[in-house]
């Protein structure tokens, strides 16, 4: 059987429809990025592997991990990715109110990550005296760590302005695609953070 499809002569551009070429371009455009940054993970991955075992004499991976801060961080960002979905389920349904609010406590949660991840590398750095410069071991861990950290905070900014663009806009073809862009973004960052909890706050736990 032969399916053929036909452009609308005059699509209804009312309401969020990801037939619509230009959504699909967005989209694909955006799953061409994340795999570059799948690249520059792995990369960083590949680097911290060769490299955790080399302390130069300082500490190592059991002295400087603490398991419950890192599951703290773990479950804000897992819970920062479960509200932006609600988000844009809400989004999905044209009800700008509800994803206004589900992308504020998606917000807040991410934001509390930021702070614990901030508290992590002012004690290593600072309180214990163990900068990146010390040895391998820690430029590897801040450059992974840190990489990760810095995109979710580029991310909470971009949800910053998605909030805005919601409450000025409401939820048009334009805001929901945007919207469903962040999405694959902040979800993607909490997989890339699923890995590094367990490959190197677990495993490096042990």
């Amino acid at each position: 059987m032969t399916i053929h499809h036909h452009r609308e002569a005059h699509p209804d551009m009312s309401v969020p429809d990801p037939q619509q070429d230009a959504f699909g371009r967005v989209t694909l455009g955006f799953w061409c990025y994340l795999m570059t940054d799948c690249l520059l993970f792995g990369t960083l991955f590949a680097a911290y592997a060769v490299l955790h075992n080399s302390t130069f004499g300082g500490p190592t991976t059991q002295d400087l991990y603490r398991l419950p801060l890192a599951f703290c961080e773990t479950m804000a960002l897992l819970f920062s990715s479960i509200t932006s979905g609600m988000g844009l389920l809400a989004g999905l349904k044209s009800h700008p109110k509800k994803a206004v609010c589900w992308l504020i406590v998606a917000f807040l949660f991410g934001a509390a990550f930021i702070a614990m991840e901030l508290h992590e590398f002012h004690d290593i750095a600072f309180v214990q005296g163990h900068p990146w410069t010390q040895s391998a071991f820690l430029s590897s861990f801040f450059t992974l760590v840190g990489t990760h950290g810095l995109h979710v905070s580029i991310g909470l900014f971009w949800m910053l302005n998605m909030i805005a663009q919601i409450l000025f806009l409401g939820i048009t073809v334009d805001t929901f695609r945007r919207l469903v862009v962040f999405s694959l973004f902040w979800h993607f960052l909490d997989l890339v953070w699923i890995f590094i909890f367990t490959f190197v706050y677990l495993i490096g736990s042990l």
